[in-house]
């Protein structure tokens, strides 16, 4: 597991947070449309947006692991 980090600074959001939001949403939907609900959820990538494709990458990582 890896070792939790804040991802998106504006916000403060972690890795944690990133994979909580994830939890019970179907892997087998469109990252580009996770991505979507865990913004709503966590509000990351919502200032600078300089997170969006660690989130992404995030996103990905959890769902196919």
């Amino acid at each position: 597991m890896k070792e939790n980090y804040i991802v998106c600074n504006c916000m403060q959001v972690s890795y944690d947070s990133i994979a909580s939001a994830l939890e019970g949403l179907d892997k087998f939907e469109d990252v580009l449309s996770l991505f979507d609900k865990v913004q709503a959820i966590t509000h990351c990538s919502t200032g600078c947006g300089g997170c969006h494709d660690k989130v992404l990458q995030i996103i990905s990582d959890v769902m196919m692991g």
